[in-house]
């Protein structure tokens, strides 16, 4: 039978369900062993990259991490760790280093996809980053600060984060986990109790502890099948400048419109999906595929692949007036 459970209902202490004692010793032999078995899976595929970039005239050099994800050696690491890298190479936990390409990088999910000639290579198992809930074991693996293999443990934080990248565009979904990450722990892996990689590790907060970040895998696996086929990812866009900014109060009441803030268009591309669609400077941008654009980051979140070539309604203000339009965004 289920039982039935009443709001704001006060239960009988005494009716409480008794809950078995674990000895602590076994709970963290439990710890331990998951911890254990996770990284002896998957650390084989963690691998250390090291770079070098050409800046002012200057051979600088860098490194970071990353996680095999195919047998015949596709690597999956940050676009920060090999982005502007005239070289890559690539060490193995057994100690091999080899070169490696540049297969593809995307900055505004930080994800590259980098290769080496290599077959038979132990790749790393993809998991189901939706699964995750705070409170999950998380385990990083990478070559912070140049110490290879290491290994961190900790928990989700938080889920459904949003990071703002490199490039200023916003990462949606982004995993918070307090397992330490250092310099050099980017593009390595983020690992569930079972090995299966979660997230790839992107970012730390200066200053701070237990606020890591790592771009979900589910994230990584649609971002890497188009870097694989394309060698970049496809986005639509509509050639606006824009700047967020408030409504004001008298068309928000005139309108009845159910938002407060909109994205005053401050300049259009020549020949633009949104010149032809007849945008003008001065138009604030309402709604875009009957979702509302209240800032530049939302327009971001609608302008998707999908999005390409497709008639898709959209409503701004010019001056007192409310017009609907039809703009067909084009790819990036």
């Amino acid at each position: 039978m289920i039982p039935t459970f009443v709001a704001d209902s006060h239960p009988d202490p005494s009716e409480s369900p008794v809950l078995p004692q674990v000895p602590e010793a076994d709970l963290l032999d439990a710890y331990s062993q998951a911890v254990v078995s996770a990284v002896h899976k998957v650390a084989p595929a963690v691998v250390h990259i090291h770079i070098r970039t050409q800046e002012g005239g200057r051979s600088r050099g860098g490194s970071g991490s990353g996680v095999v994800f195919t047998p015949d050696g596709f690597i999956l690491t940050n676009s920060h760790v090999v982005h502007g890298a005239w070289q890559i190479r690539v060490a193995f936990a057994d100690g091999r280093e080899v070169g490696a390409t540049l297969i593809g990088e995307d900055p505004h999910t930080d994800l590259a996809v980098i290769r080496v000639d290599a077959r038979e290579l132990s790749a790393a198992d993809l998991g189901d980053s939706g699964t995750l809930v705070p409170g999950q074991l998380v385990i990083a693996i990478g070559n912070p600060l140049g110490f290879q293999a290491t290994v961190t443990a900790g928990v989700v934080s938080a889920v459904g984060r949003t990071f703002r990248s490199q490039s200023g565009r916003l990462i949606d979904n982004v995993i918070q986990t307090d397992a330490a990450l250092n310099p050099g722990n980017s593009g390595g892996p983020l690992v569930d109790s079972r090995g299966r990689v979660v997230g790839i590790n992107t970012a730390i907060i200066l200053n701070t502890q237990g606020l890591c970040f790592a771009v979900p895998v589910n994230t990584a696996k649609s971002v890497a099948t188009q870097l694989l086929a394309h060698g970049k990812v496809s986005r639509s866009f509509i050639g606006v400048m824009g700047q967020n900014v408030p409504l004001p109060r008298r068309l928000v009441r005139f309108w009845k419109l159910e938002q407060q803030r909109g994205v005053l268009v401050q300049g259009i591309e020549e020949n633009s999906p949104a010149a032809r669609a007849g945008l003008e400077e001065g138009d604030v941008l309402l709604s875009m595929a009957g979702l509302p654009v209240g800032d530049v980051d939302a327009l971001h979140r609608i302008l998707t692949a999908e999005r390409i070539g497709i008639d898709t309604p959209m409503t701004v203000l010019r001056r007192y007036d409310r017009l609907d339009l039809i703009i067909v965004p084009g790819a990036t």
